[in-house]
């Protein structure tokens, strides 16, 4: 596939971070404030054509990093950021909230209207997707007084036919979105204004607050792309082009895990069977599982009284 919209720059801004994380261990409060600054000072540097390629393509959870791993979690954590950072080009007072439990992972807040967000990654490899995994639920009830909640994802690994996720958003006025979306927002804010980009935005809201809820994903799209089209010519144009960037970050994705997961697989075919059983005996935490075993005791309940 020729890549026509995604720069070479991006793609390897995008490898570059895929290895910063990886290579970060230690405190994760210290990692993620580290990652927050040198994503903003980035995008001081080199302007809104660093913040699209970070949400073109970092909708995909790197394949080398291992389930539920610190280099996943700060991933999680630099999505979030990319998201803030889109948020506060396009004009909002945004915030990474530290908090790690009970709220959403990012505030926002402009003159006339509040919301908070947080953003979804995930493995191309994952097959089973659950509309938990969305957190559409969870959203509405970290609020917190604000009127609206956005959940950004991304494009490709959303429910394309039906899903409660979209009965849910519509419900709880939940804005279900995609880093496309949020991409066209901010170039739409550089053509135009910031002013507009966040009036546009706020259509949006009020759009899916207003939706009868429906399980369709159809319906859904259809009412935000088309009150996000619809808000001003000049979106056209932007979103055509960014249509075909998501098309691209997709294979791009695709052959960034492929390829490390081709290597994965030489690696192991060439392991020892001393090796190969080390792996083995590491992968499914069986020592972990023991140490854990050894350390439940009686607690005395049954003593008090």
């Amino acid at each position: 596939m020729k890549i026509e919209i995604i720069s070479k720059e991006q793609q390897r801004n995008r490898n570059y971070w895929i290895n910063e994380i990886n290579q970060l261990s230690g405190d994760f409060t210290a990692n993620s404030e580290k990652i927050e600054k040198k994503v903003n000072q980035e995008i001081k540097n080199n302007g809104m054509d660093a913040l699209v390629g970070h949400l073109r393509l970092c909708g995909a959870i790197p394949e080398r990093y291992h389930h539920d791993s610190s280099e996943e979690k700060l991933y999680s954590k630099y999505t979030d950021v990319v998201i803030h950072e889109a948020y506060s080009y396009m004009g909002f007072n945004s915030l990474v909230l530290k908090e790690r439990a009970g709220v959403a992972d990012v505030e926002c807040v402009s003159d006339n209207y509040s919301f908070v967000a947080d953003a979804k990654a995930f493995r191309l490899s994952r097959t089973a997707k659950n509309q938990k995994d969305f957190k559409i639920q969870a959203m509405d009830s970290w609020k917190h007084g604000k009127p609206y909640a956005m959940v950004v994802c991304p494009v490709y690994q959303l429910p394309s036919r039906k899903s409660q996720i979209y009965q849910q958003a519509g419900a709880r006025s939940v804005c279900i979105g995609t880093y496309t979306h949020l991409a066209v927002l901010v170039r739409y804010a550089e053509t135009t204004s910031k002013n507009r980009a966040m009036r546009l935005l706020h259509e949006v809201f009020k759009a899916v607050e207003a939706m009868n809820p429906s399980k369709d994903a159809n319906t859904y799209w259809q009412i935000v792309n088309r009150r996000m089209l619809d808000f001003d010519k000049k979106i056209s144009g932007i979103w055509n082009n960014e249509k075909q960037a998501s098309v691209e970050a997709i294979y791009i994705s695709r052959e960034e895990a492929l390829g490390f997961l081709a290597l994965e697989r030489e690696r192991i075919m060439r392991l020892s069977k001393e090796d190969a059983i080390k792996e083995i005996l590491k992968s499914s935490k069986i020592n972990n599982k023991i140490k854990a075993i050894n350390s439940v005791s009686d607690n005395g309940v049954l003593s008090f009284g």
